[in-house]
């Protein structure tokens, strides 16, 4: 079995770890109120034609949101497949239901492993804003992250390595990882996706504990209030040698912005 994982949870099953700690991993219940932005992004299953939330997103602006490549791909995938709900705190129930019209995922997306895994996804019609439902920021091209600084996750993701999801919206803090220690964490792995420059890791690498997991693919990085990277792929969740590896966002600032037009 391997030990790294891909964290959409329709799509992908996790890793059993009988040490992991509950939530996002190791995070807190909170609201959609708190981070507007967020949508849950809903897989229909065609044997028995029930929705379920897999990924997560953030709003761009009314026609267009961004999220993962990896959740809008695979031989079975159509956008009728595809849908986000918007503006709520529990995981597939209330906020608002858009379908998905077309996912533009980043051409460089597959060429490299999981470099270029972002997708940016248009509506079949307009998000209709709301004190629950608003647009993200993002950081201009080429913004470097320090390594250190407090960031957060937020999502609907399993709890811990083969626990269920969670049924409200959780966040946890982090700290951004240098790529030289996330490197040296994954190396041991067999199989393992590179780490590259346009990636960011995120964890606690001294304690762990913390973290994203299966079903918060797709979902935001944030550094206060701005979504810097787009939750991709990693190892056991919450463990200390395994940061989570997200998207930098800003690595793809110019084509987001010229593609949700």
């Amino acid at each position: 079995m391997t030990m790294f994982r891909f964290l959409a949870l329709v799509l992908f099953a996790g890793v059993h770890s009988a040490s992991s700690p509950p939530r996002i991993v190791g995070g807190e219940p909170t609201s959609v109120e708190n981070y507007p932005s967020i949508v849950q992004v809903d897989t229909i299953n065609p044997l028995d034609n029930m929705w379920l939330q897999g990924c997560a997103g953030s709003i761009l602006n009314i026609r267009y949101i961004l999220s993962a490549a990896h959740c809008f791909e695979g031989s079975s995938f159509s956008p009728i497949l595809r849908r986000i709900r918007a503006g709520a705190s529990h995981r597939n129930t209330g906020g608002s239901i858009i379908y998905v019209e077309h996912a533009y995922n980043h051409p460089s997306y597959g060429l490299r492993g999981f470099d270029g895994d972002i997708s940016v996804v248009k509506l079949i019609s307009a998000i209709i804003y709301s004190p629950v439902i608003q647009r993200t920021s993002i950081l201009s091209q080429g913004y470097i992250i320090p390594d250190n600084v407090p960031v957060v996750y937020a999502g609907w993701g399993q709890i811990g390595n083969g626990q269920p999801p969670s049924s409200v919206l959780l966040d946890v803090s982090v700290l951004t990882v240098s790529k030289e220690i996330c490197r040296k964490g994954y190396a041991v792995l067999i199989d393992s996706p590179e780490v590259t420059e346009n990636m960011i890791c995120a964890g606690l690498p001294e304690i762990g504990g913390r973290g994203s997991c299966n079903g918060d693919s797709g979902g935001p990085l944030y550094l206060g209030n701005i979504t810097i990277g787009v939750i991709s792929w990693g190892g056991l969740c919450g463990y200390a040698a395994y940061p989570g590896v997200n998207t930098n966002v800003a690595s793809y600032s110019d084509w987001i912005v010229a593609t949700a037009v």
